[in-house]
Formats: structure tokens, sequence, C-alpha cells
């Protein structure tokens, strides 16, 4: 299960609700990109069989980063600051051998 903590400005921060049946990573990828929540500030991923839980939102930032590169395509402007904060790109620029 995947649940998304969501900022929600002056009304506050909250973790949303979540259907049990579509709380999956799949479908909380999808509902990021789609725009369903309006500022997503972590996602934490959970197993209660095993009893874990842990902050996925790196694997998630990079995850939506990869799906925009490889549509060619802008990262929404409501996960940039997300995407920004958890999947800060390699700024390293390496030098290429002139031949």
């Amino acid at each position: 299960m995947y649940l998304v903590a969501d900022d929600f400005g002056r009304a506050g921060r909250a973790w949303r609700e979540a259907d049990l049946e579509t709380a999956d990573l799949e479908t909380v990828i999808q509902d990021l990109m789609a725009g369903e929540y309006r500022r997503p500030i972590r996602v934490v991923a959970f197993n209660t069989a095993e009893r874990w839980s842990q902050d996925v939102s790196e694997d998630i930032a990079r995850e939506i980063q990869h799906r925009c590169d490889l549509q060619l395509s802008d990262v929404p402007s409501h996960l940039q600051e997300f995407v920004d904060r958890y999947a800060a790109q390699d700024l390293r620029q390496f030098s290429l051998r002139l031949v």
C-alpha cells in the first residue's frame, strides 16, 4: 500500500485518503501524474504483512522524471517541486575528448 502526504497550503498537510484496492504503486504514480494531488510532499509504502514501512519518495520522483523523459515532456508543474526535491539530477558535466 502506498500513501501520499499532500500539502493543502493554509489548510495544512495531510495523508490523502486511498481506496485499499487502488493504493498500489502504479495507480499512485498515475494519480500523481494526472494531478490528483495538490502538492505532494512524501510517499510512503506500507507492507503490514511483513511489518515494514518505507519512504519511497525518491523512487517515485525518479520514476516520474523517467516517464517524462521517455515521453520527451516536462514534469507537470504540480510535481516539479516534488521531483526537484527527491530526484535531483546529476549536475556534473562530462567533458568529451576532441579528436
